[in-house]
């Protein structure tokens, strides 16, 4: 297992530019009520450090990994839907929902299906469920069947992340929290945006909506950099 004070000497120096952008993006603050590219530009910076981040292990990591070449397009779904976002007033929500499941199920992907974990599993199908129950009256239109059909992936993606959490035993490594972390992170800011955009104002959305955003993304991709495949975790576990 590789020590936390080793993860942060060899991966932290990587990660100062993403957390400069992120920095840049908090500071300058553009107001959402006036879409631009500018302002798309601004707010994708930190995800498009994070793939710069990926590509500063070498593209033979990436080659090597498939997992983290999966985690590498979540990023540049997830980019899209940052920008599609920008515009969501301007008719482009749904456009940005489509990007972002397509980037929950490469990430599901990455994590893999090993160990299935069903007992996580379910209780991500009940959470999941409890949190379509508190949006659905709130839905109208298509919105009833996207929100839904979105709910269900990104809880697919929270259950993958998790299964592999495994706290003790010589196959832990401190990528499976990260990816956990990712996902509980995601949900939080994808949960605010649902209920600030359908039901009320959440005080305070955009601030947590975007640091939660960012944090999850940047723990997601840090899953990646001790990348091995799910089958040769799985198989581990259970010599353990």
């Amino acid at each position: 297992m590789v020590s936390p004070v080793t993860v942060v000497k060899s991966e932290g120096p990587k990660l100062v530019p993403f957390f400069k952008a992120t920095c840049v993006y908090f500071v300058l603050w553009l107001p959402s009520s006036s879409p631009s590219w500018v302002s798309a530009l601004i707010k994708c910076l930190p995800i498009f450090c994070l793939l710069l981040f990926l590509l500063a292990h070498g593209l033979g990591f990436l080659m090597a990994h498939p997992s983290a070449t999966r985690i590498f397009v979540g990023l540049v779904f997830s980019a899209l839907g940052d920008a599609f976002l920008i515009w969501q007033d301007q008719g482009f929500f749904a456009h940005g929902l489509l990007m972002f499941g397509v980037a929950h199920m490469l990430y599901a992907s990455a994590f893999g299906m090993r160990p299935l974990a069903l007992r996580t599993g379910v209780v991500m199908a009940v959470l999941s469920g409890l949190c379509y129950a508190l949006l659905y009256p709130c839905l109208s239109g298509a919105f009833t069947y996207l929100v839904g059909v979105y709910v269900a992936l990104i809880g697919f993606m929270g259950w993958r992340a998790m299964a592999g959490l495994q706290l003790v035993g010589a196959a832990w490594r401190w990528t499976e929290l990260a990816a956990g972390g990712g996902a509980v992170f995601f949900i939080i800011s994808d949960l605010t945006i649902a209920l600030n955009k359908f039901c009320f104002p959440v005080p305070y959305s955009r601030a947590l909506i975007m640091s939660t955003y960012y944090a999850a993304q940047m723990l997601i991709a840090l899953s990646a950099v001790e990348s091995r495949d799910p089958m040769e975790d799985y198989r581990l576990s259970k010599a353990n």
